[in-house]
């Protein structure tokens, strides 16, 4: 076995004012050698503000439109995640001024998984942020915003947060660990470069989302259902037989718009047991986790988009060989959350070599259905008042089996359900193409660094 372990001078431990192992990993001793030969500024130097968001705002000023107000939960690996994301009224904003940013400024997840960084879209005139995320106000005369954004994102600005963070007895950063950040310098040249990479890359995230915008769109004009849900009536009247029945008596699950929500389709609706069957996952509970090996896919690594990277936990291979005949998912299987955010459907597009957790159901499809199209009704308006009427009405949700298989399903033409699919592929294409050219951009940032 090799033991890792790292010589350090008794000024390094005086000067940092920390003792343990962790933070001086050689990894991070390479990384202050690379800053020491090159030319670096600070963060605050290159901003006009380094400040977290506006504190204590209640629920009851978002709104549908207005100025975007980012949270933590739609900070992403380098682009806002919009499902979730909600607006201010330009009164509210116009009293918080001080932290209004513009279009590619950045901002930094203060909370939760820590350093998770995005820039605010280019079609966005402004936006504001909450008390969990730190935004950067970016001076874009001293620098090109996406340049300093791919910095961020690369390794040379991750493992500064991640020693930042160190610092701390709670995991969050503080706005002096952002202002202090040092930030290598290339030439004017090669720093527009890759600032016009990054619009590029944002090009492509924002196809794939119009892609997808698209074959929702077209999909619930197809079954003809309404996506603004506020025009169906907020009240229903039922008969004490059907209380029964449900087993229930919560308003949420009567409500009238769930029963229209049928009633408007010409097609015929059948349940989803029809079209599938089902496999539960498995949980071994945390203790197996490990650092790497074998991915276990849980319901936060997963969105409509794929599998998320940030966060990841690892069964050992031990235990992957015991599990994988049963709870090894296929590809074009559809990966369904049942717990804690029911309903998130997606359909996997290769092999992949891990354990579905207890959460996440596997829904192999028969012949005769679209994966793509049946996974885009249960992620669209059809299926989400479906999931919210089965899984409602909980502080922690869970949506059984029984009720998934029940859930129904509008049965469009084969020929339409096609269309509507290659829409969906298009767009998972389009965004994984974004990937692989964001990774590729911050590996060429690393790399250039590491030849001067």
């Amino acid at each position: 076995m090799t033991i890792a372990y790292s010589i350090i001078q008794k000024s390094q431990l005086e000067g940092a004012k920390r003792l343990d192992a962790e933070y001086y990993q050689s990894e991070y001793l390479g990384l202050e050698n690379t800053f020491s030969q090159s030319k670096t500024e600070k963060i605050i130097d290159l901003t006009d503000f380094v400040k977290k968001g506006i504190f204590d705002l209640s629920p009851d000023n978002y709104t549908e439109s207005g100025v975007p107000f980012v949270r933590v939960q739609n900070i992403k690996n380098g682009f806002l995640d919009e499902e979730n994301l909600v607006s201010i009224p330009e009164q509210v904003h116009s009293k918080e001024k001080k932290t209004e940013l513009r279009p590619l400024d950045i901002i930094l997840s203060k909370v939760g998984t820590v350093g998770e960084i995005s820039i605010v879209p280019s079609r966005y005139s402004k936006a504001n942020f909450s008390q969990n995320v730190i935004g950067l106000k970016v001076k874009a005369e001293r620098i090109p915003k996406g340049f300093l954004a791919l910095f961020l994102l690369s390794k040379l600005g991750q493992l500064q947060i991640a020693r930042a963070n160190m610092l701390q007895v709670q995991a969050k950063l503080e706005l002096k660990d952002i202002r202090d950040l040092l930030v290598i310098r290339l030439s004017k040249r090669e720093e527009i470069y890759f600032h016009e990479e990054l619009l590029k890359i944002e090009r492509l995230f924002e196809n794939s989302k119009s892609l997808y915008s698209q074959a929702e769109k077209m999909l619930l004009e197809e079954v003809g259902v309404k996506k603004d849900i506020s025009d169906y009536p907020a009240y229903s009247v039922v008969n004490f037989s059907e209380v029964k029945k449900a087993g229930r008596m919560d308003a949420e699950y009567f409500q009238n718009r769930f029963g229209k929500l049928i009633a408007v389709t010409d097609y015929p609706v059948k349940p989803l047991s029809e079209f599938v069957d089902i496999k539960k996952g498995f949980e071994p509970g945390s203790e197996a986790y490990e650092e790497s090996g074998k991915l276990f896919i849980r319901v936060s690594s997963l969105s409509k988009d794929g599998i998320t990277d940030k966060d990841q936990k690892y069964l050992s291979e031990k235990l992957f060989s015991e599990l994988k005949v049963d709870f090894q998912p296929k590809k074009g299987e559809i990966l369904l959350t049942k717990d804690a955010t029911p309903g998130i459907a997606y359909v996997l597009k290769g092999p992949m070599e891990g354990i579905i957790s207890g959460g996440v159901v596997r829904l192999k499809v028969k012949e005769g259905m679209d994966p793509e199209y049946l996974a885009l009704c249960i992620n669209s308006i059809f299926g989400q008042l479906q999931v919210e009427k089965d899984a409602g009405g909980s502080i922690i949700k869970h949506w059984k089996l029984e009720q998934i298989k029940k859930i129904f399903i509008p049965i469009a033409p084969p020929k339409n359900q096609q269309k509507i699919a290659e829409l969906v592929r298009e767009a998972h294409a389009a965004r994984s193409k974004a990937k692989q050219l964001l990774e590729d951009a911050k590996r060429k940032v690393e790399e250039l660094i590491e030849r001067k």
